[in-house]
């Protein structure tokens, strides 16, 4: 399935025994994408090559998402709700005939010798690609609000131009998917080191004590987060092991007691570094149309 994503295609050989003459033949299969995969998975340890391919996202288990799918729930029971459900076909009809109208053309990207990734990682060689293709998406999304063009030459070709709006919305959804798919942490991870954040800080201000002096043990977080057993040491002692936390012995035989080191704020902000900024990016195409030196 990696080679198929990647790829385009795939190609296996396979040998089977001839019921007529009892000989081995070799039999090649040939499949054509492209591919698209989609896979959830509960584990907190992701496969390190499907990873790199993909896109990493996670599920919101904020109390306000909670609250806001049961108002969902509740929502249906009504009339409103029960009438929104007998109009789902006609509404997913209508999106799938909007999709139709997209056609499949080419898009020329007319800043890209001036666009900047992150280069710190081997990786990022994919995650480049998958910026570009958010980018190419974008523009091919609003094909009808702007003009066709067609190149010259033996074989024209039909294609959409990128504007530099289009590059500054890829920049903000960048931010939030490729951001957090860049993240160390997996997103569950960064989830909780943004709820122990709040409560250290709550404790610290409520005794006027220093964030370093704070001790606090597991059943404490556990009880702050309402997270389960399993779940929370998981993802704690992923953090203790990248070093946002530090473990004392505690004062009860074998107990641990936990320190947290991490400085940062702490809330789920994503943020890819690397990017350029599209305000510059504007002031040097303004400069280039106005006649301006570059």
């Amino acid at each position: 399935m990696k080679l198929l994503q990647s790829e385009g295609e795939l190609t296996i050989a396979s040998t089977s025994k001839d019921p007529n003459t009892g000989k081995l033949t070799t039999d090649q299969y040939r499949v054509e994408g492209p591919v698209m995969i989609f896979s959830t998975t509960t584990a907190a340890d992701l496969d390190e090559e499907l990873q790199n391919r993909c896109l990493v996202l996670g599920v919101d288990e904020s109390r306000e998402q909670t609250a806001a799918i049961h108002r969902a729930q509740r929502e249906r029971r009504t009339l409103a709700g029960l009438q929104i459900k007998t109009e789902r076909s006609q509404l997913l009809k209508l999106h799938q005939n909007a999709q139709r109208l997209i056609e499949p053309l080419a898009v020329m990207n007319p800043y890209a010798h001036h666009l900047t990734f992150i280069d710190d990682r081997t990786r990022t060689r994919r995650d480049h690609e998958k910026y570009l293709t958010l980018i190419d998406v974008i523009a091919l999304l609003h094909q009808h609000q702007r003009p066709m063009k067609t190149s010259a030459g033996a074989q024209p070709l039909r294609y959409v131009e990128v504007s530099i709006d289009d590059i500054a919305l890829a920049n903000t959804l960048a931010h939030e998917v490729l951001g957090r798919t860049l993240d160390e942490l997996p997103p569950q991870t960064r989830r909780l080191l943004s709820l122990m954040v709040e409560m250290c800080a709550a404790h610290c201000q409520a005794h006027d004590i220093k964030k370093s002096d704070y001790r606090f043990s597991r059943r404490a977080v556990r009880e702050h987060t309402r997270w389960g057993d399993t779940q929370l040491k998981i993802h704690l002692a992923r953090l203790v092991e990248l070093e946002y936390v530090l473990t004392h012995r505690g004062g009860r035989g074998q107990s641990f007691e936990y320190e947290l080191l991490y400085d940062g704020a702490g809330d789920d902000t994503r943020h890819l570094s690397g990017l350029i900024d599209v305000e510059a990016l504007r002031c040097i195409y303004d400069a280039k149309w106005s006649g301006q030196k570059r």
